[in-house]
């Protein structure tokens, strides 16, 4: 009787242990940090800014295209930039009339 229950006991211990490590190896899974720079994009009439920052310890590289409204008015592209780890950039560009629509690309 002694022995079914040590064997019982160690069961059980081995199956919460493996049940707490396959949680928490899931949960870690699930939620997987962000690998890009925060970007913040502003439009101001005919110009378009962005802020960029790295807080990951890889570099990062950002570009910031520019749709403008008007049809003769050509969509603009700023050159891809180079965000190291901790490291600030400003990016801008400007149409020569209205912008429809600004955004960032990032790229490894």
């Amino acid at each position: 009787m002694r022995t079914t229950r040590r064997v019982a006991a160690a069961l059980l211990l081995v199956a919460t242990v493996g049940l707490v490590i396959a949680a928490s190896s899931s949960a870690a899974q699930e939620r997987p940090r962000p690998r890009e720079a925060a970007c913040s994009t502003s439009v101001r009439g005919s110009h378009a800014t962005t802020d960029c920052f790295n807080p990951n310890p890889g570099a990062d590289r950002v570009q910031l295209h520019v749709e403008c409204a008007r049809w003769w008015d050509p969509d603009m592209d700023t050159r891809p930039v180079e965000v190291g780890p901790a490291e600030h950039v400003r990016l801008a560009e400007r149409c020569w009339k209205e912008i429809r629509k600004a955004w960032v690309s990032h790229h490894r």
